[in-house]
This record gives structure tokens, sequence and C-alpha cells, in this order.
């Protein structure tokens, strides 16, 4: 498996050499991959990197696969965006080798089904045809191979995503894209430790285009450009992340995570904005009764907008919300997100579920 990753490491990197000069570096590329899976981190706030230990990590930071305690563990996920009209969905199964290693697959879809196609409403002699009203769907789905380890230096776990994204609308236009992620966690002293580098070797999404003449007809005429083939990179991201677990009486206890997202694709709208590198903090809180009962919150998505009247800039940012079940070996998370966004009310219910599933003896 290490030689088969440093060989796919060093395609992928000859790849990037190779390609970069005539490819479209986009600030915005593959952002369904930056969500985030699992209704516990997503009622974090994203903060999950350093502590995340069971079959989400496959998303989050695959080296924290080794937390799984059980022979198999799986994991589903759905939530709804825009009042309903896209869907994100998310399943993942991860299960460990032996004691020192851990593998996972995760699947993610972000769709918008359905939508109209008034393309070609109008004949070619001007007149209106209902007929030809179609549907299509507008859909990014994304397979992550995740492999982790542990290292000979106590406390160290390492690991990695090959990760292969399939994006596509209609009949229009599809693209194939292929991915490396690698990331670590490192337990000192209590304090827990993570670093998650995604698109490491940056991700490539190779786009084709495939137009009826009809709608080439239309656009021309209507001086709309006509996209061509093309090459869409994403740039990497390095996510640093701190955390720690501190226990109390009575069987409570209270996580908290700090994670700082540094984006390497310029000036983004974030807390520290610069020059290729800006980067974005958010925090996460975890209080549990018995490992049984949770309650969670987060505060991210920081940023600077300009006030109702639009003579002066104002921060803002996002707090989420969410709880949680344990019953034996199933877990049922919730969480309330975008409730920042009051002006808008696109609120989002995200709802997940995770399955322990143990050999019998």
């Amino acid at each position: 498996m290490r030689r088969l990753l440093i060989h796919i490491s060093l395609c992928a990197i000859g790849l990037a050499s190779t390609n970069l000069s005539f490819s479209q570096v986009r600030k915005y590329s593959n952002e369904f991959l930056a969500i985030g899976v699992g209704a516990r981190s997503l009622g974090m706030s994203n903060a999950s990197v350093a502590t995340v230990n069971d079959v989400t990590s496959g998303y989050w930071n695959p080296a924290g696969l080794l937390g799984i305690r059980s022979n198999i563990q799986i994991a589903a996920m759905h939530s709804e965006y825009f009042a309903g009209i896209a869907k994100y969905d998310y399943g993942a199964l991860g299960a460990r080798i032996d004691s020192s290693s851990a593998i996972g697959v995760s699947f993610i879809r972000f769709g918008v089904d359905d939508i109209p196609n008034t393309t070609e409403l109008i004949d070619a002699e001007g007149n209106i045809n209902y007929d030809n009203i179609t549907s299509f769907s507008a859909a990014d789905n994304a397979l992550q191979l995740s492999y982790a380890k542990k290292m000979k230096i106590e406390g160290l776990n390492v690991g990695a995503n090959a990760k292969i994204i399939y994006r596509k609308v209609g009949d229009m236009a599809h693209s194939w894209g292929f991915g490396l992620d690698v990331g670590a966690q490192y337990d000192y002293k209590g304090w827990k430790l993570g670093l998650m580098a995604r698109d490491i070797t940056s991700t490539f999404n190779a786009w084709s285009y495939s137009f009826s003449d009809r709608m080439i007809e239309v656009w021309t005429i209507t001086n709309n450009e006509i996209p061509e083939n093309s090459l869409e990179v994403t740039l990497p991201k390095i996510i640093l992340a701190g955390g720690r677990k501190f226990e109390f009486k009575r069987d409570f206890s209270l996580l908290a995570e700090l994670n700082l997202d540094v984006s390497t694709d310029g000036r983004r709208n974030v807390l520290i904005s610069s020059d290729p590198f800006s980067i974005d903090p958010h925090l996460g809180i975890e209080a549990a009764y018995k490992d049984i009962v949770y309650l969670r919150g987060g505060i991210g998505n920081i940023q600077k907008e300009k006030n109702e009247l639009g003579n002066r800039k104002i921060t803002t940012f996002q707090p989420n919300i969410g709880i949680g079940l344990k019953i034996k070996v199933l877990s049922i998370d919730y969480a309330f997100t975008d409730i920042g966004d009051q002006s808008a009310g696109l609120y989002s219910h995200v709802i997940s579920l995770k399955l322990d599933i143990y050999k019998k003896v």
C-alpha cells in the first residue's frame, strides 16, 4: 500500500508539472468537497481534524481511522440546502486491518435534480413547443479511498486519501478529476494535534462539453460564448488543528478543538485575508455525559461584510449547534447549520447515522 501511494503521488506530481501551464486555476473549484460530512463535525463548525476518530475520518483526516474500535463501522448522512433545492448525501465504511492500520471508503454527492431544460423550447421556425422541455440533473460526485498507519513514533498516526471526482451537468458537460490528501494526528500528553493537506498535489478536473446543433446555433446568434474542453485545477489547502478533551466528575466531559484553514489560491474573504495565503479559523466544542448524550456548538465562516447602508464593514460569523445520542452500537447525530444567515433564512438540518459492527467470537 505504501509503495502504491508513493507511485500515485509521483504520477500526480508529474501530471501537475506537465499541465499546470495549460490549466485554469479556480479559487472555488470542487467546493462541494469543502462542505463537510457528519452531523457531529458540522455541529462543531467543521472543527474535527485533530480529534476525529471514526469512519468520517476518511473525509476529515484519514489518520483518524485508527480510532475505530469495532471491526467495521459504517456511516450515512443526508441534508438539503437552499430550501430543499439541493441534496447532499454521504456514505462511508471503515475497517481495521490490524492493530496498526485501517482502511476506509467514502462517497459524496451534491446535486440538484429535475432542472427544466428550456434551451430548445423555441424550434427552428420560431414556434414555442412545450414538448421540447426536458429535465436534467447537475451533480458533483466524489469517491475517496483512505488508508491509515500507526507510526513507530509514540502517539503519531498518518493517513492518505486517493479521490476520484465525477461532475456532470445533464448531457451537456461532464468532468473527471483525481487528487490526493494526506493527514496526520499526534497525541502529546493529552493534547491532540492534527494536520490535513487537501489536494496536496493539486486536483485536476478535465471538462468535456457536448451540445446539440440547435443549442450552438442559438448561442451563436445571441453572441454567447460556447464552452470548450478545459482542465480545471484545485490548489492545496492546509488545515492545522489542536484540541483536548477535559474529564469532569460524574461522567461529564468537554472537548474543544480549533482549526486553521490555510488556503493557497489567493485572497479570500476570511478573518486573515492575504495573497496568496488566507487563514480561516473555526472553533468547536462538544459536551458529553457518559459518552451517551452529546451537546455541540461551533463558530466559523468569519467574514467582513458591508452593513445594510453599505458605508462600513462589519464582522460576521456563522454559529452551528448540534446534539447526539449513542445507543450501544448506533449513533444518531443532528446539526443545525447556517443559522447565522438570518436575512436569507436558508437553514440546513443535517442528520447522520453511524453503526458499529463486531464480529462474533
